[in-house]
């Protein structure tokens, strides 16, 4: 029988030698991890109490809290126009002037025929006293003193008919001076100076008030009733209006509700409701639109967990806790409303408690899991 290579025999001995140090250290690992499936990866949040103040969202037009046609009264040429396009305005404010001239003349002319009425009251009264001393001696006829007293009555009526005219007069002459009845700003002016106007001219400017604002949104007949049960009304508001801007960027200022239509509208079964905001910066421009957020004054906070953590099944809602030891754990609860991606749990957590929030599906009740803490998303 041949003899093996001594070589051979040291290169066999060494490969077994390497087998059974490497099932040495291979064979613990092994049975210490279950048959080789190593604990699914889950992670979990910390339940605890949380912002759920009810919060509702609209779609709202912003609109004028006043807006003022100025017109021409009387006719005649623009003489001159005092403000600044887009500039703000005190009420009371003089804004155009129509030629005064034409109607100072007229002012000028009533009060002349004012003064000669007067003058013949005068008279026509001295001369009915006089008759009227006569009368009692028989001196002068009845029909004279009736006449006397004819005149007298007839002078004072022109009195009174001429002052009229001279108060007309004088309102034209006043309408020549164009005034804002409103604070705000002005809009475009649509006539230049030197144009005639009249009462049948367009209008020659708008004042709009925008400092306060109204903002109106539309609420569903549902949300009025429920509103109405939880005590909600105008006189006294449980609920704070505020403003999302178009670009994403909240309102600085909080507003108030001050209407509620009476009737709902047919077509969309909503009823109307305004909110007035301050807007010193006048951010909010009549026929802008904006989202209206309605939150409650009053803030709310009760534990929550995310909707993605809480699951279903025939005997009602649930979620899965990392135990002390690390173990899933199945847990029922009661939930409440669901608010902004959450759940608010009424019973059966605690404060404290880890949920598993990912890697649900991988996770059964008793089984190891290797748990770790949601990393907080960025901005939150």
């Amino acid at each position: 029988m041949p003899h093996a290579h001594p070589q051979a025999t040291r290169c066999f001995s060494v490969a077994l030698l390497a087998l059974a140090i490497t099932f040495q250290v291979i064979a613990p690992a092994f049975a210490q991890s279950g048959g080789g499936r190593p604990a699914p990866a889950v992670t979990y949040i910390e339940v605890d109490t949380r912002d759920v103040t009810p919060q509702f969202e609209y779609p709202g037009r912003a609109e004028a809290l006043e807006t003022v046609q100025l017109r021409a009264r009387v006719e005649g040429f623009l003489q001159e126009r005092t403000f600044r396009e887009g500039a703000d305005v005190k009420a009371g404010e003089t804004l155009f002037m129509i030629e005064r001239a034409p109607y100072e003349v007229i002012v000028d002319q009533r009060s002349a025929e004012v003064a000669a009425a007067e003058a013949t009251l005068v008279n026509a009264a001295a001369d009915y006293k006089r008759k009227a001393a006569l009368a009692k001696r028989n001196d002068v006829s009845q029909a004279s003193l009736d006449q006397s007293r004819a005149d007298l009555e007839s002078a004072r009526a022109a009195v009174l008919r001429l002052k009229a005219s001279l108060r007309a007069a004088q309102l034209d002459l006043d309408y020549t001076t164009i005034k804002s009845p409103i604070g705000g700003t002005t809009g475009v002016a649509r006539y230049s100076v030197g144009n005639l106007v009249g009462p049948s001219s367009d209008p020659l400017a708008t004042v709009t008030t925008i400092d306060p604002i109204h903002v109106n949104i539309q609420v569903s007949e549902k949300q009025l009733i429920d509103a109405r049960r939880r005590g909600i009304d105008l006189d006294n508001p449980t609920v704070a209006p505020s403003l999302l801007l178009s670009d994403g960027s909240a309102y600085p200022f909080e507003g108030v509700f001050d209407f509620l239509a009476p009737t709902v509208d047919r077509g969309t079964d909503t009823v109307t409701a305004r909110a007035t905001f301050p807007n010193p910066e006048k951010l909010l421009l009549p026929g802008q639109f904006v989202t209206v957020i309605v939150r409650q004054k009053q803030p709310e906070r009760a534990l929550a967990v995310p909707q993605a953590s809480v699951q279903q099944d025939a005997k009602g809602y649930f979620v899965l806790l990392v135990g002390t030891d690390d173990t899933a754990e199945l847990r029922r609860i009661s939930v409440g409303r669901q608010i902004r991606g959450d759940w608010v749990v009424l019973d059966g957590l605690a404060g404290g408690e880890r949920v598993i929030v990912d890697g649900i599906q991988k996770a059964a009740p008793g089984a190891k899991v290797n748990a770790s803490p949601r990393t907080p998303a960025k901005g939150s």
